[in-house]
């Protein structure tokens, strides 16, 4: 089912965080894992699903992810420990 969703991705030492949108998170996040999607995440190893938002609308799902990549990285930490203070992959949850 496609829904609407802001995500935050961290490598395995929480120093890298990638910040994404997408319709279908299961599926965008398993080719972040498969390095199926070239370039940052590929390069850095940033694998893990620290954080996501839905959304009703792809609309406002993409507004949010332009307002998160602009967020000093205090910002975006505080939000992922807010629900996820163990910066667990939630991955295996969605399914």
């Amino acid at each position: 089912m496609k829904q609407p969703c802001v995500y935050i991705l961290a490598n395995k030492n929480k120093r890298t965080l990638y910040t994404g949108v997408t319709s279908d998170l299961i599926k965008r996040v398993w080719k972040h894992k498969n390095n199926i999607t070239k370039g940052f995440t590929q390069r850095y190893h940033i694998h893990n699903l620290v954080w996501y938002e839905i959304h009703q609308e792809m609309e406002s799902a993409i507004s949010r992810e332009k307002a998160i990549k602009k967020w000093r990285r205090e910002w975006k930490v505080q939000v992922i420990e807010k629900n996820n203070p163990d910066w667990l992959d939630l991955y295996s949850g969605l399914f």
